[in-house]
């Protein structure tokens, strides 16, 4: 019943600070630009939109996505990024096998977060 509650404040809240208003006008803003640039308008408000939603449910992006973000921003796309993001004390404790599908996991979850970047880069106009 708590979250029931706390989630109705919070709501309440966002009514009352003109939340709603400020990301409408964002989301035109953003969209003029992007229609200025030539960029897809539709794509750019839906990449707003789902930002609005995952900032109401209170969800974090995870430290693996950060840690890509960081560097993806510092160095751009780098042919060993697979390599710098490796935990290299726990990868030494992994026989090989374990190196094997530890290394096949993390070029997924780079690969998702690299599409995740792009599409991010593709919305900020």
């Amino acid at each position: 019943m708590e979250d029931f509650k706390s989630a109705a404040r919070r709501a309440k809240r966002r009514l009352k600070t003109d939340y709603w208003k400020k990301c409408k006008e964002d989301a035109d803003n953003t969209a003029k630009k992007a229609r200025e640039m030539g960029l897809n308008e539709g794509k750019v408000k839906s990449g707003i939109y789902d930002k609005v939603r995952s900032d109401i449910r209170g969800e974090k992006p995870d430290d693996f996505y950060l840690r890509v973000k960081q560097l993806l921003d510092t160095y751009g796309e780098v042919s060993d990024a697979i390599g710098r993001l490796t935990d290299k004390d726990y990868y030494a404790t992994l026989t090989y096998e374990e190196k094997q599908r530890y290394n096949l996991e993390l070029s997924a979850r780079y690969l998702a977060a690299l599409e995740k970047y792009r599409a991010e880069k593709e919305m900020s106009v």
